[in-house]
């Protein structure tokens, strides 16, 4: 049985909501937990992995980087379910590059951004998705950049299940989760959380006056239904301030990156990197004598 450690988040922090919610989706979908690998980056939601009390693999890494560990772990073995955990300073300050190339690829990979708008961990400084002209009661002005929008800028790079959840609202975050692992192909959850020490703005009584539930069909079935939900996805998406939706945006099956990849070489799925043999009674496989003539040649 795995031993979680000691949870250190502050009180009333929106992670408990994430993490009850994600350990609740895993549980009921039935996965293989041996095949379940939890990645996160730097910050507060990077110690997710830690405090998770059923028995899945976790990976802490670096800042900005969980995405490209999480998607190199999914192509060296495509049967593993990953899921990233990164902050929104993570994942859309020193992150982003990362963040939009994954667009393109369309892994099969879960993100879950934990948006609280502020950089927690290191007191309290203003992260990509804070609005411009909001004071937080670290800040010693207003905040003088525009933010980032998580939704506009997934839509836009090519994730194929863009969805926004609420911390607070637990079951319907760990639906929102179900869906996103369910989905093949590349999916995000930007999920909204109150930081209850630095962020005084957006606090759970200023969320529970503004957010609703989006009732509508966000699934593209045709190509001539493509264009059609993206734009309204794309508005909803800029909807904020007297109302917040939360819920699935846009959600489109297309081929994923491992599809690709076993198109141009078919022994990729019954033979992936993480499954090779690359020893043989202690010995590398590898004859490195005869890689290094052909470079002399």
């Amino acid at each position: 049985m795995q031993v979680a450690k000691w949870n250190d988040w502050c009180p009333g922090c929106g992670n408990f909501g994430i993490l009850n919610a994600e350990q609740q989706a895993i549980s009921e979908l039935g996965i293989d937990l041996k095949k379940v690998v939890l990645v996160s980056g730097i910050g507060c939601s990077g110690k997710l992995p830690h405090f998770v009390r059923i028995p899945v693999s976790g990976v802490h890494t670096l800042h900005g980087r969980a995405l490209p560990f999480a998607i190199g772990i999914k192509l060296a073995n495509p049967e593993l379910e990953v899921i990233v955990n990164a902050g929104d300073g993570d994942q859309l300050g020193i992150g982003v590059g990362h963040f939009v190339s994954a667009g393109r690829r369309n892994v099969d990979i879960t993100v879950i951004v934990h948006d609280n708008g502020v950089y927690g961990l290191t007191k309290g400084q203003a992260s990509p998705t804070l609005k411009k002209g909001v004071k937080t009661k670290s800040l010693p002005k207003p905040n003088i950049n525009d933010d980032i929008n998580p939704l506009t800028v997934a839509l836009a790079s090519g994730y194929t299940f863009v969805a926004r959840g609420y911390a607070y609202d637990v079951k319907h975050l760990k639906e929102l989760i179900k869906e996103a692992i369910k989905h093949k192909g590349l999916a995000l959850i930007d999920v909204l959380q109150p930081c209850p020490t630095y962020n005084d703005i957006n606090t759970k009584e200023w969320y529970d006056k503004r957010i609703y539930k989006l009732d509508w069909d966000p699934v593209v079935r045709n190509e001539e239904d493509k264009k059609k939900k993206f734009l309204q996805a794309m508005e909803k998406a800029l909807e904020w301030g007297d109302r917040i939706p939360i819920g699935i945006f846009y959600k489109e099956e297309r081929d994923t990156f491992e599809e690709r990849i076993s198109s141009a070489s078919p022994s990729y799925k019954i033979l992936p990197p993480a499954k090779v043999k690359i020893e043989k009674e202690g010995k590398p496989t590898t004859i490195i004598d005869e890689i290094l003539k052909e470079k002399e040649v």
